[in-house]
């Protein structure tokens, strides 16, 4: 079964920093694709970035290109996400999810097959 745990939200300044953990457990992240997404109040879950696999594809939203970064640690089984430079429009809930063996990311939410619970970050400014 697998399991995603997102950690690491709380509230930061602008232009502070945040990493958000994503722990995989129940099968070996180096089989599935990872993405992070992020939903605040009144407005649709969002893409904010992914990485492939193999880990040798990533893709960002606008919004997130040169501040946020993902890599992976496959010895934890876990995927980071850090995010510099924060906004207040930042703030939201940020989720990981994860799908099956896949070589390229998925943007959409839908593309996607197991979810985390989601960790709240707050920016102020």
């Amino acid at each position: 079964q697998v399991q995603l745990v997102e950690s690491g939200g709380g509230s930061v300044q602008a232009g502070g920093s945040l990493r958000l953990s994503c722990a995989v457990s129940g099968v070996s992240l180096s089989n599935y694709a990872m993405g992070w997404f992020r939903q605040a109040p009144g407005k649709e879950r969002e893409f904010v970035g992914g990485v492939s696999r193999r880990g040798d594809v990533t893709d960002y939203a606008d919004s997130a290109k040169g501040r946020f970064t993902i890599s992976r640690d496959i010895a934890k089984n876990a995927v980071l996400l850090q995010m510099n430079t924060l906004k207040p429009e930042d703030t939201a809930v940020y989720y990981c999810a994860a799908r099956f063996s896949s070589g390229y990311v998925g943007t959409r939410s839908s593309w996607y097959d197991f979810w985390g619970q989601g960790t709240q970050v707050a920016v102020s400014p």
